[in-house]
């Protein structure tokens, strides 16, 4: 089974030019690490990595290491990942979700709220074990406080998921509520249940930048940004993706009315 979201119905003011220049920053950041040896990538990422020892003061960098100020490196982790998949998926819910965050609050809005929910993000995940010399690196804490903003703005858009099991293959329509707090309730009970000793996913960067994503959008919206903004699609829709006409196979919620109704929600 594979199950990927391709696609939202949220409303768009403006066009998202930060969260297009993010991907491509990313991405251009990406292609370049490719073109290093592996001991070069492993000194990149320790360099520009965020090391929990480091900015505690727990341990210092080998000087030729020390490129950045360590408080520096909360900033910089953000650009950096570890593989295609680490990329890819990032820069799909970015993509996703950030479009409608940036439409909502403007591109000045959304950066503040991304760079402070990746701050967010690092600062929660270091506090779990300060003296951890294994260096953070990637979006994702930046980008679970989009989610979490997205989460406030949008819970009843539709989010598209591109459903292949074996043979068949379908477009399902799932309110963004439904994807986001199952999204976070795994973040929670995994970071839960990880050692803060042993590498890997940090989980509780995901829980630290949503949170603060949430809090942050309710901070920075102007005065004519509703919040829980009603449904523009009917959810739990089935189609097929040849489907031109856009046919729905099942359905269990009727349409969601004329746009003019559609376009406050119960905060606007």
């Amino acid at each position: 089974m594979l199950i990927i979201p391709i696609r939202d119905d949220s409303v768009r003011r403006r066009p998202p030019a930060l969260t297009y220049g993010i991907i491509c920053a990313c991405s251009a950041v990406f292609l370049w690490q490719l073109g290093l040896s592996p001991r070069a990538f492993a000194g990149f990422t320790f360099s520009f990595g965020m090391v929990p020892a480091v900015l505690f003061g727990y341990a210092e960098l080998p000087s030729p290491l020390a490129i950045v100020p360590s408080w520096a490196t909360v900033f910089t982790s953000m650009f950096i990942h570890g593989g295609w998949l680490h990329l890819l998926g990032n820069m799909l819910y970015l993509w996703l979700f950030g479009r409608g965050v940036e439409s909502a609050l403007g591109p000045f809005r959304f950066g503040v709220l991304y760079l402070v929910s990746g701050v967010a993000a690092a600062m929660t995940q270091a506090f779990t074990n300060p003296a951890a010399e294994v260096p953070m690196i990637g979006a994702s804490g930046a980008i679970a406080g989009a989610l979490g903003a997205y989460l406030i703005l949008h819970p009843r858009a539709n989010v598209t998921l591109f459903v292949w099991i074996f043979i068949l293959v379908r477009l399902v329509s799932v309110p963004a509520v439904i994807l986001l707090v199952l999204w976070f309730a795994m973040q929670l009970v995994s970071a839960l249940n990880a050692s803060p000793d042993e590498p890997g996913v940090a989980f509780w960067a995901h829980v630290g930048g949503f949170i603060a994503g949430m809090i942050l959008v309710l901070l920075l919206r102007g005065r004519d940004v509703a919040v829980f903004q009603a449904a523009r699609s009917s959810s739990f829709t089935v189609t097929r993706p040849d489907d031109g006409k856009r046919r729905t196979r099942s359905g269990s919620v009727p349409p969601a009315g004329n746009r003019s109704d559609r376009s406050r929600g119960p905060w606007g």
